[in-house]
């Protein structure tokens, strides 16, 4: 399959390799973040109490997910050529998007996610399993739920829940992930990391773009969920990129998808 390749800079591939996070102030231009947010407020208002029903729901947050089901713009979103490049830096030439979901921050609350590695997935001998991008559609600020995590602790060989007293709690070691909307986040989703309160009086939304090896199963298995018609006008890249046409996947993926995290 022929794409589009770009290259990262050293400083980039040394952040995702030590720091297990690469951050991309001001990524998506304005009217793109307009286009994908005005998608998600209708999807949000057409499918009520059954946003995200496809995978799981969680305390004081509002979630969709089989985004790629649901709109052209959320087509261009998963293969933007320099986000695939650090995809592929995480992962090997090998991947495939696992799961395209938005969540938002309920304002006025308290709860805040366990850190937790994404499909409680933790390296092996090939590499990294997992990778994930945050879309950020309104401003990360320290008040409004920003994404929390232990910088280097992808390369911990532990899950957060066996190695912590209490993956609730805050860790000494902690950052938070700030910045102004239209800035994307990729990071090793192996890097222990969770959602925090949203302490202000408005939500705080953002798009997950989540890919994996292409031995792992998805966390939301793409050919099931998306319909005919969408499957059927989608380019070869896009195929690829979903595994729509891989047998592998269809194995891994129509027994073992629905995976969390941090929540059971």
């Amino acid at each position: 399959m022929n794409r589009i390749k770009v290259e990262l800079t050293d400083a980039e591939r040394r952040a995702l390799d030590e720091v297990g996070l690469l951050v991309l102030d001001n990524f998506a231009p304005p009217e793109f973040v307009a286009e994908l947010r005005a998608r998600i407020d209708e999807l949000f208002a057409e499918l009520g109490d059954q946003a995200g029903s496809e995978f799981k729901q969680e305390p004081d947050t509002d979630r969709l997910a089989n985004l790629v089901n649901f709109g052209e713009v959320f087509e261009r979103a998963i293969a933007q050529p320099k986000l695939l490049a650090a995809v592929e830096h995480v992962l090997g030439s090998e991947f495939k998007l696992s799961s395209l979901n938005a969540r938002s921050a309920r304002p006025n609350t308290t709860w805040t996610q366990p850190l937790h590695c994404d499909t409680g997935a933790l390296p092996d001998e090939a590499g990294n399993k997992v990778c994930n991008i945050v879309w950020m559609l309104d401003d990360f600020t320290l008040e409004n739920g920003p994404t929390r995590y232990v910088p280097g602790t992808h390369k911990a060989g532990k899950l957060p829940q066996d190695a912590l007293a209490d993956a609730s709690a805050s860790h000494p070691e902690e950052q938070f992930l700030t910045g102004k909307a239209g800035t994307l986040a990729v990071f090793n989703a192996h890097m222990w990391h969770g959602g925090t309160a949203n302490r202000t009086d408005k939500p705080r939304l953002a798009l997950h773009s989540f890919y994996c090896r292409r031995d792992q199963p998805q966390q939301q298995y793409q050919k099931r969920l998306l319909s005919e018609q969408v499957q059927q006008r989608l380019s070869e890249e896009l195929r690829w990129l979903l595994a729509l046409d891989d047998p592998l996947n269809d194995t891994l993926s129509s027994q073992f998808s629905g995976r969390s995290g941090f929540m059971k």
